[in-house]
């Protein structure tokens, strides 16, 4: 059985939002190093697109470590599945031609694309990317680094 409860948040999240739960900060969590995670190579072209436009940010943003890159290469490669899925769902539209027995059938690719997109909407939140999960960030204006408590 897994863990009950929604999962906990980092610590930097935390110390960002002003921890208003107050509970004890995890002065021992794990800090992997702020670098840029390569770009798989066995990324689809609409995937690869969304991580050069989506990385720069999330740097900037200072929510991408060396660790995420298996995160991310999954939220773009789901990315990439959906648009695709889009472009065929406009190619063949949402029915199928009706089978020898009457029957219309709903293109595959609706399918693809649901669970695609539902897929990139839980990747996405976990990197503050949707809006609901930025109203949960709060960052102060003008705040650096220095600014912030070590955690040793």
């Amino acid at each position: 059985m897994g863990k009950r409860g929604p999962a906990p948040k980092p610590t930097v999240l935390r110390l960002i939002e002003g921890n208003p739960s107050r509970r004890p900060l995890n002065k021992h969590e794990p800090q992997p190093r702020p670098i840029r995670p390569a770009c798989p190579k066995w990324l689809t072209p609409d995937a690869r697109k969304e991580w050069n436009r989506i990385v720069p940010e999330l740097e900037r943003m200072g929510l991408l470590t060396v660790v995420d890159g298996a995160a991310l290469s999954a939220y773009c490669q789901e990315w990439g599945r959906y648009v695709d899925a889009q472009a065929q769902i406009g190619r063949y539209g949402l029915l199928l031609k009706p089978t020898a027995s009457g029957y219309i059938q709903q293109s595959p690719y609706l399918s693809i694309a649901r669970k695609s997109l539902q897929a990139v909407r839980a990747l996405a939140s976990e990197f503050g990317l949707t809006p609901a999960a930025r109203t949960r960030i709060q960052v102060p204006k003008g705040e650096t680094e220095d600014d912030w408590p070590e955690l040793d």
